[in-house]
């Protein structure tokens, strides 16, 4: 899968389609909060938890941590 700029829903519901958009926000944001090392990856590239995209190379460093959907 190619990493591009995805929006947060967006990725999310990649992770989680049988959520609600909220509900799949919300547990790729815990999942991003719970692995320190993603975290700080995504940190150093400018994310503060607030932004409504993830940039291609912050998409790049969640599917290393996580796995591709």
């Amino acid at each position: 899968m190619k990493a591009r700029a995805y929006g947060r829903t967006e990725l999310a519901m990649m992770y989680c389609p049988q959520d609600t958009p909220g509900a799949a926000w919300r547990k790729l944001r815990q999942w991003t909060e719970h692995c320190p090392d993603l975290l700080k990856r995504l940190q150093d590239l400018g994310y503060t938890g607030h932004q409504r995209t993830f940039t291609p190379a912050q998409v790049k460093w969640i599917f290393y941590y996580l796995g591709e959907p």
